[in-house]
């Protein structure tokens, strides 16, 4: 694992953690994953990732962008946060599989996206700027229609600070994964829990409905009992396995 940096399409210099496989440190043309963290208001640390080491020891090299709309790089970094500032954050994801392909580290042909929560957000929503790119996506318990997130929690304490998180209206409707649909090229696979507290499995299950409406393949693995983790060692190794698989076999 090491920090590398890439440039933006606007110029801007991102930061970025780059895993390779064992013995792979000068590779080119690897099966090639973009792995963009949660929150959006989080960030990725130089250290051991247990995701990012599975997939590098599959054969992938793992790149894990700090897009504009993490934490620990300043105010202005945030730009607000990476829902509402999603064309620059989800952006900034996109131009990191760029630079792996630029670099000759990523096969074309081989280059696929994951993330959990926000990140399965940024890696359903990263169809809607490039769907050609990606060759296969994978989303675990991921955001995918803000309306309907705002809708399901209005009883909520935090009601109003969410609508001014996430927005209203349009933007909210341009923003969301679940609209863009028809839009999507790779195929893609999405794993949540029924027990999922922070984004609902009524998210993946409206993404997997209009996916499968607008003729898409996709499927949708639920895990009963669990949580927004995936907290169940069992649960976890089949996650692996499974995202692995269909990365490896793009979509087959």
């Amino acid at each position: 694992m090491k920090p590398v940096r890439y440039k933006a399409q606007d110029g801007t210099s991102i930061p970025a953690y780059l895993t390779l496989p064992p013995g792979k440190d000068d590779a080119k043309g690897l099966p090639a994953i973009v792995m963009p963290h949660g929150g959006p208001q989080s960030r990725d640390e130089w250290g051991f990732d247990w995701l990012a080491q599975y997939y590098a020891a599959r054969g992938f090299a793992v790149i894990q962008p700090q897009f504009r709309g993490s934490s620990g790089f300043g105010e202005n970094w945030l730009m607000g946060n990476g829902f509402r500032s999603w064309k620059t954050a989800i952006g900034d994801v996109v131009d990191s599989g760029r630079w792996l392909v630029a670099q000759g580290i990523a096969d074309a042909a081989h280059l696929t996206i994951l993330g959990w929560s926000y990140g399965g957000y940024a890696a359903l929503q990263a169809q809607a700027i490039d769907p050609k790119l990606f060759k296969a996506v994978v989303a675990i318990a991921p955001v995918t229609d803000i309306s309907d997130m705002l809708r399901r929690g209005r009883y909520s304490a935090t009601y109003l600070q969410d609508k001014k998180t996430l927005g209203t209206g349009p933007e909210a409707a341009d923003a969301s994964p679940a609209n863009h649909a028809a839009e999507f090229q790779a195929p893609v696979l999405m794993f949540h829990g029924t027990d999922d507290n922070n984004v609902d499995i009524t998210q993946a299950k409206i993404m997997q409905s209009k996916l499968e409406g607008a003729g898409k393949r996709s499927r949708l693995v639920v895990y009963d009992g669990l949580a927004h983790d995936l907290d169940d060692s069992d649960a976890r190794a089949d996650m692996l396995q499974q995202s692995a698989d269909f990365l490896l076999g793009l979509g087959k």
